[in-house]
C-alpha cells in the first residue's frame, strides 16, 4: 500500500513538473520603436510647427478670413494623436479598463477642437500686433476696443484656448498615459533594458514635454502625472515588479521633462515682464511669450 502511494505522490510531482515546463511563459514586451517614433514626429511637426508653419508662410497663401496651415496641422494632429494612443493602449501587456480609455479619447478630442478654434483666432491676433507676453486687457490692440464688452469676449476666448481647452486636452491624454504605464510592469527578471532606438528617441520626446508643460501652462498637471507614475514605479517595486522598455521610456522622458521645465523658470526667474504675467504659485513662463518678449521685439 504504501510503495503505491510512493508511485502515486511521484507521478503527480512529475506531472506538476511536465505542466509548470509545459506552461506558456509570458512573452516579453518589445520596444514600440514605431509608435514612439510617430508620436515624436507628429508631436514636434502638427503641434510644435503649427505656429511657426503660420508665421513662416506668407499671408497671400492663407487669408487671416480663411484656415491657415497651422489650422490644417491641428486638425490632422486632433486624429492622428488619438488614433495613436488607441494603437498604444492594443498593445499594453496587461489588460486595461477600455471604457475609461474610451471616455479619455472623447474628452481628448472635443479638448483638443474646442483648442483648435481658440488657438487659431490667437495666432491671427499675434499677426495683427497682438503680445503674448501681456495679458488679454493690457494688450494695446485690445484695450482700446469699442464697445469694451468686445474685451470680455477676448477673456473669454482666453479662457477656452488656454484654460478649457487645454484642461480637456492633457488630462485625459496623461490619464491615458499612466494607464499604460500601470500596465506595462511584470517579473523584473522577465524585462528587456530599453533599446539604444529608445535612448536615441528619449531628447526629442523629453524636450517636447517640456514644450508641453511650458506652453500649454499645465506644468502643475504635468507634476501630478510625474508623481503618480512615481508612486505606481514604488508601489509595484516593492512587489517585485519591473516596467519593461516601454515604461522605463515614459518615465525617463517624464523625469528628464521635468529637469528641463526646473533649467527653465531658473534661467528666467528674474524677468519682471513675465513675471508680471504669470503670477501665483507656479512661474513657469510660456516660450512664445518669451518669444515675443525677447526676440521678436528684438528684431
Amino acid at each position: 500500500m504504501e510503495n503505491v502511494r510512493k508511485r502515486r505522490g511521484s507521478d503527480l510531482d512529475s506531472t506538476a513538473g511536465v505542466c509548470k515546463e509545459n506552461a506558456p511563459k509570458r512573452k516579453r514586451q518589445p520596444f514600440h520603436f514605431d509608435l514612439w517614433l510617430c508620436l515624436t514626429l507628429q508631436n514636434w511637426i502638427l503641434d510644435f510647427g503649427r505656429p511657426i508653419a503660420m508665421i513662416a508662410l506668407p499671408l497671400e497663401l492663407f487669408p487671416l478670413n480663411k484656415p491657415s496651415v497651422g489650422d490644417y496641422f491641428h486638425m490632422i494632429y486632433n486624429v492622428v494623436t488619438p488614433f495613436l494612443l488607441l494603437k498604444l493602449i492594443e498593445r499594453a501587456p496587461r489588460p486595461v479598463p477600455h471604457t475609461a480609455v474610451h471616455l479619455c479619447i472623447i474628452t481628448f478630442v472635443m479638448g483638443a477642437s474646442i483648442h483648435l478654434v481658440g488657438d487659431s483666432i490667437n495666432h491671427r491676433l499675434i499677426l495683427s500686433g497682438y503680445q503674448l507676453h501681456l495679458s488679454v486687457r493690457e494688450n494695446p490692440i485690445i484695450k482700446d476696443l469699442k464697445p469694451a464688452s468686445l474685451i470680455d469676449s477676448f477673456e473669454l476666448l482666453y479662457y477656452y484656448d488656454e484654460q478649457l481647452g487645454h484642461l480637456m486636452w492633457y488630462i485625459p491624454f496623461f490619464i491615458i498615459v499612466l494607464i499604460y504605464f500601470s500596465a506595462s510592469f511584470s517579473d523584473s527578471e522577465d524585462q528587456e533594458k530599453m533599446p539604444l532606438s529608445g535612448w536615441l528617441l528619449l531628447g526629442p520626446i523629453s524636450l517636447y514635454y517640456w514644450y508641453l508643460a511650458t506652453e500649454a501652462q499645465i506644468t502643475g498637471l504635468f507634476l501630478l502625472a510625474f508623481l503618480a507614475m512615481f508612486t505606481v514605479m514604488i508601489f509595484q517595486q516593492r512587489k517585485g515588479l519591473a516596467p519593461d522598455s516601454n515604461g522605463s521610456f515614459l518615465f525617463y522622458s517624464f523625469s528628464v521633462a521635468l529637469l528641463l521645465v526646473s533649467l527653465w523658470v531658473a534661467c528666467l526667474w528674474d524677468d519682471p515682464v513675465l513675471r508680471n504675467k504669470y503670477p501665483g504659485l507656479f512661474y513657469v513662463p510660456e516660450p512664445w511669450s518669451y518669444y515675443t518678449l525677447h526676440i521678436k521685439e528684438s528684431h
